[in-house]
């Protein structure tokens, strides 16, 4: 969890900024933990995020919220109005209205490029929607924390995608989410996960990645995004580690972990 100053910067926003997102009513102030001090979670970087891009974009923080609630089509319908309005004004205004033209595609909104053509490959495999928005949103978190990282992890997503195993994992999972609870799919899903494991951390692939990912905070709150995205994460964690593996962003073999080394 998050003070309001690490939430600021992931965010790349001020902290008197945030405050004033909290007066404004755009983000939820939480309360106060037994120390005083108030603690955000992955969702409100998230948020965060949202809100500072269409603030940038030019968007009058009274449509924010509304904006931020809308369906796609009145999305469209409310950038299609702004973007009439910035027409009208002089060329100051020009960059406003090429920020407010790339929402309309929705993944641009706050995610890199190069994450928006991997959502699109996702989608082209058939990976269900509600894997791509989860996929998405732990997306914006990376390249919120390590921008810079974003094309070689890209790279790296799209060679894994040509890997059967992947597609299937995400078919696997995108029947559970479909389906419900199903130990046999789930045995299924955690097996298929050891597997690629294994063989990432034969080639060095895991040591490397987990090298990269050194900021032990923001791996914590990533691991707890992924954990609390849907109830049938907290039962393939228990799996995993019966096969032996602990962790999502930085993944390791659970006795290494136990003994205090590095995955």
């Amino acid at each position: 969890m998050l003070t309001i100053s690490e939430l600021a910067s992931y965010a790349g926003v001020t902290v008197r900024a945030v405050r004033h997102y909290h007066a404004k009513g755009l983000l939820p102030e939480p309360e106060r933990d037994h120390s005083g001090y108030r603690r955000y979670d992955a969702k409100a970087v998230i948020e965060l995020i949202k809100i500072r891009t269409l603030a940038e974009a030019g968007v009058p923080l009274a449509r924010v919220r509304e904006l931020l609630e809308a369906d796609e089509e009145e999305f469209a319908v409310a950038v299609a109005e702004i973007d009439r309005r910035l027409r009208r004004e002089i060329r100051l205004r020009q960059e406003h209205r090429r920020q407010i033209a790339k929402l309309a595609a929705g993944d641009s909104l706050s995610v890199p490029g190069e994450v928006v053509a991997y959502l699109d490959q996702l989608r082209a495999r058939g990976v269900p929607e509600p894997l791509v928005v989860g996929e998405r949103d732990g997306w914006v978190l990376m390249a919120a924390r390590w921008p810079e990282k974003i094309p070689e992890l890209m790279v790296d997503k799209l060679r894994q995608l040509e890997d059967p195993r992947t597609v299937q994992l995400y078919r696997l999972i995108g029947e559970l989410l479909e389906l419900g609870p199903d130990e046999e799919r789930l045995n299924a899903v955690a097996d298929l996960i050891a597997e690629i494991a294994e063989q990432a951390a034969e080639r060095g692939d895991l040591d490397r990645r987990n090298l990269e990912m050194n900021d032990d905070a923001f791996v914590a709150l990533i691991d707890s995004f992924a954990s609390n995205s849907h109830p049938l994460m907290e039962r393939l964690q228990e799996l995993m580690a019966e096969r032996g593996w602990s962790g999502w962003i930085r993944m390791g073999r659970a006795d290494d972990r136990s003994q205090g080394s590095t995955p």
